[in-house]
């Protein structure tokens, strides 16, 4: 069994740091924690090798862009701690997750998602030469409702599980060969249960809470559940949790043509009163192995001759175009753009950046009308 020592322990802490502050270089509290760098990981690592600790308080502000939400950023000092967490963790999490499984993992994004959903369309309805449908469901409130205790139980669960296998199939060497796993189990413990509106720093006026949905805020949380969004274990963590789902809906009630991004799933089948037949146990389980609940009004069948919506996209036979929620926001984002730039606020090169981008996620449908909308 591997034993991490101190030494690699801040080498491991350099690399993270790296890869927090990528993308970030300008910002200010990035260049308070480099500005005595040398010291600052030399301090975390002696207290994470010591197992003393402790994350220090979030920050707590609203978002609106693509929609309104409640974010919590982590101090950059934790920021690198979560992104040595992952370094360790994510390639053996991953190796649990179900090939439909999209979101936050390399090389499974919307994209791959999307190219998904229209494999299982093309397979299930014999390439649009039968009657097709697809169950959508939503979870209500995720991130808000999580059970950290729960999620705790199922990281371990999947570490002590995973620790004898082969980190490749034809190399004899495992995952605790390679990892500490008592050192990760330890952090797990830390990073899972820390309750993030503890001592947590709010920046904005309270009224921006106003129109936030009661379930959107870990504020209104259940005690001991939420995940704050934001972080990066958090994604890590969401795939984790829901992987039990997952699990369920492959092995038990064996849906060959599902898939799921975050917390939104589908199932595609051309029997649609067994679509239907699977809301119940599906929300049966999700409220006693995962204390979860179906969004209510969100679970719905669609006929795949009509189209279905599905990560910013609308899929029909042979033909797939950007949802119109979707095109509503980019002029939205464009009107607002224009606005700013009549007034001095914006130069024409970020209008011109703006404007290449959305013509790029257009370029992947049938949208040449709307694509010209959206030229400089």
């Amino acid at each position: 069994m591997y034993h991490l020592t101190h030494e690699q322990l801040l080498n491991d802490l350099h690399e993270a740091y790296r890869d927090a502050k990528r993308h970030k270089s300008s910002k200010p509290y990035v260049q308070h924690f480099e500005a005595q760098l040398d010291e600052n990981l030399q301090v975390l690592a002696d207290t994470l090798y010591n197992r003393t600790y402790k994350a220090q308080a979030s920050t707590c502000f609203i978002i609106t862009d693509p929609k309104k939400r409640e974010v919590f950023a982590a101090h950059f000092r934790d920021r690198v701690v979560h992104h040595l967490y992952y370094n360790y963790t994510h390639e053996l999490f991953e190796r649990t997750f179900i090939q439909d499984a999209y979101s936050c993992i390399p090389g499974r994004g919307t994209h791959y998602g999307i190219g998904r959903l229209q494999q299982h369309i093309r397979q299930e309805g014999r390439n649009y030469s039968r009657p097709c449908y697809v169950l959508k469901m939503d979870i209500r409130g995720y991130f808000m409702h999580i059970s950290r205790e729960r999620l705790l139980e199922i990281c371990l669960s999947s570490l002590r599980k995973m620790a004898t296998h082969r980190v490749l199939k034809h190399v004899a060497v495992t995952w605790q060969d390679k990892i500490d796993m008592d050192f990760v189990e330890y952090l797990t413990r830390e990073i899972v249960l820390l309750d993030p509106i503890e001592n947590c720093h709010v920046v904005g006026d309270k009224s921006e809470w106003d129109d936030l949905p009661h379930e959107k805020s870990l504020f209104n949380s259940p005690v001991g559940c939420g995940l704050p969004i934001g972080n990066l274990t958090s994604q890590l963590y969401s795939n984790i949790y829901l992987n039990v789902l997952d699990q369920y809906m492959k092995r038990t009630l064996h849906c060959r043509h599902y898939g799921r991004y975050v917390d939104d799933f589908y199932v595609v089948s051309a029997d649609r009163e067994w679509l239907r037949s699977l809301v119940v146990p599906v929300r049966a389980f999700l409220h006693s192995e995962l204390q979860l609940t179906l969004h209510d009004g969100k679970d719905a069948i669609y006929p795949i001759q009509y189209g279905v919506s599905f990560l910013g996209m609308f899929l029909k036979p042979w033909r797939m175009t950007v949802s119109r929620d979707s095109i509503r926001r980019m002029k939205g984002k464009r009107d607002a753009q224009y606005a700013n730039f009549r007034t001095g606020r914006l130069p024409f090169l970020r209008i011109a950046t703006a404007l290449a981008s959305f013509r790029g996620i257009l370029s992947h449908g049938y949208n040449a009308r709307v694509r010209k909308k959206f030229e400089v």
